[in-house]
């Protein structure tokens, strides 16, 4: 088994993905990103909201380390939220 470095503290033990298998993750990701701003397209506003709440939820508190990742999986957070309103369903 190798250990893999996922980030300074956390380590994943098995074998290196392949190519293949990070294309078929990317994939998976942007089909379900899609599946997420389709749905928040038809949720409503207070949906939406809480999204945004739970987006400034994960990011640290004062006084806390700010990690990249976390920070940027927020700001992805507001953008699949944005992305949504360009599809919101619009009254007849």
């Amino acid at each position: 088994m190798e250990y893999i470095e996922l980030d300074n503290d956390l380590q994943f033990e098995g074998p290196p993905f392949t190519d293949t298998e990070i294309k078929q993750i990317l994939i998976r990701v942007i089909a379900l990103e899609n599946l997420v701003i389709t749905l928040l397209s038809e949720a409503s506003d207070r949906q939406r909201g809480l999204g945004r709440e739970m987006a400034n939820y994960i990011i640290p508190r004062a006084g806390k380390t700010q990690h990249p990742l976390t920070m940027h999986a927020s700001a992805h957070m507001i953008q699949l939220i944005e992305r949504a309103n360009h599809f919101k369903a619009r009254p007849s």
